[in-house]
């Protein structure tokens, strides 16, 4: 009687996407696509902890095969996309959970548990802190200056001095000199207007923090990002919070700068849980350093004067 040989499992890691003290509900992960080329998302056990994980396949998710396909525009969507799936299964219901950072990978739950479980102090204060809290995140950008208009043939132009009209020159130079002042004025305008809606959003949040400005590479507008700022937000204030929000972006013809605004999402910017991890702790595979921003709806823009 011929057998036919059983081919070996192909060699997996452990994806870990978030940290929460209670199980989600079974049909709950059951129903959630985490990475396409993985298995069903599960709950694994950390002496007290549940971790939401899912294994996928070695091939594709060691560090420079991965390296190789995040540096691929739409491979890195699809990745955040999976990874935001399987936090937002763990954060269901209300459930307090600490995102982690995209791609943190172990070799097996053996690793994977020797590394949380020593932190368990940390992930229940942070646990603590995060519950019945969410995040809103606010960019400012200046407002986009309008083109300045075409001067009429024959009334002088600001293509600069005509030979031997000194006059003409010094005019063109006030002229330039007086466009510089104006964007000057109004950078200064608008970068004062970002603060105080910061300091106004800042009154109604637990916590609040800053991330890099955007450039206008990434943001697609011609007029500089000034704030680019997370608020954590409790659920009892966001009523309060969003009352703010709403008078700040209040539509204005002469808005000094424009105003996004979305949420309330899970507090990615909030849940760092590994600053001084012990050498001795099994590592990730691979671990990203940032949070990674969880993939959003395009916020509606409105005009802020503050």
């Amino acid at each position: 009687m011929s057998t036919v040989p059983v081919r070996p499992a192909a060699p997996a890691l452990v994806c870990v996407f978030a940290v929460t003290r209670t199980p989600p509900d079974d049909a709950a992960l059951a129903a959630t696509t985490g990475h396409e080329e993985g298995g069903p998302l599960r709950v694994l056990r950390a002496d007290g902890l549940c971790l939401v994980v899912q294994d996928v396949p070695a091939a594709l998710f060691d560090e420079q095969a991965l390296a190789e396909r995040l540096n691929r525009p739409g491979d890195l969507e699809r990745c955040a996309r999976a990874h935001h799936r399987g936090v937002e299964a763990a954060g269901g219901q209300g459930r307090a959970v600490v995102p982690l950072p995209m791609a943190t990978l172990y070799r097996s739950d053996r690793t994977a548990q020797q590394a949380f479980a020593p932190r368990r102090a940390v992930l229940d204060a942070l646990l603590d802190r995060l519950r019945d809290r969410t995040e809103w995140a606010v960019k400012v950008h200046a407002a986009e200056q309008a083109a300045p208009a075409a001067t009429p043939a024959g009334r002088g132009t600001d293509a600069g001095p005509r030979p031997g009209r000194a006059a003409g020159g010094r005019a063109y130079l006030s002229r330039a000199s007086a466009r510089r002042r104006g964007r000057e004025d109004a950078h200064e305008k608008a970068r004062a207007a970002a603060e105080a809606v910061d300091a106004e959003l800042r009154r109604y949040a637990v916590a609040a923090t800053r991330h890099r400005p955007q450039s206008e590479r990434l943001t697609g507008r011609r007029a500089p990002q000034l704030l680019n700022a997370a608020y954590l937000v409790a659920d009892a204030d966001s009523a309060a919070f969003t009352r703010a929000l709403s008078a700040l972006t209040a539509d204005s013809p002469d808005a000094d700068v424009r105003v996004e605004a979305s949420g309330p999402w899970i507090p990615y910017s909030f849940a760092r849980w590994d600053e001084e991890p012990d050498p001795a702790e099994p590592q990730p595979v691979r671990h990203e350093a940032a949070q990674p921003a969880p993939v959003k709806p395009a916020p509606v823009e409105q005009e802020a004067r503050a």
